[in-house]
């Protein structure tokens, strides 16, 4: 088996609620605290808006509101990790975001058929860590295309 198949992929490790996520550190461009964001009319009720981000605006979702999570009033710690969805960067709304952690491929197992309720089509794996569960996001299933199309029509828009 060559080594990079068993490489560890590196994750950025974010809180929604009580559960753990992951996203692996390729596909994310950085990690902002909230700024003010613009409501946008007539966008699905997960689109936050948008917030100019060094010149350029980007779309933000709200995660909790994505996987169907009560929502909650932003915090101290809430943060945005802005992420490639295909070939646009977007804005997720968390809870925390904890830390970078390495996790070896073998760790990580298929999603199960239902994970709190989260639709497991959103789901790339879940990775056991000692006494931690880590679910580790499809970015590419968070966003479908027709909503892609939609955020990128916003970006235009703007």
């Amino acid at each position: 088996m060559n080594e990079a198949v068993m490489a560890d992929i590196k994750v950025i490790v974010f809180q929604l609620k009580d559960e753990e996520y992951g996203v692996e550190v390729e596909q994310v461009r950085s990690i902002e605290r909230v700024e003010h964001i613009t409501r946008v009319p007539s966008t699905p009720d997960f689109v936050e808006g948008v917030i100019n981000l060094r010149g350029v605006v980007t779309p933000i979702i709200d995660l909790r509101k994505r996987f169907g999570i009560d929502g909650i009033d932003h915090s101290e710690t809430t943060r945005v990790i802005i992420v490639t969805v295909g070939a646009m960067d977007v804005g997720l709304v968390v809870d925390a975001a904890n830390d970078v952690i390495d996790i070896q491929r073998e760790a990580i197992e298929p999603p199960p058929v239902v994970v709190g309720g989260l639709e497991a089509e959103y789901i790339r794996g879940v990775a056991k860590l000692e006494k931690r569960l880590l679910i580790l996001l499809n970015l590419d299933k968070v966003l479908n295309p027709n909503e892609i199309e939609e955020m990128q029509e916003i970006e235009g828009k703007i």
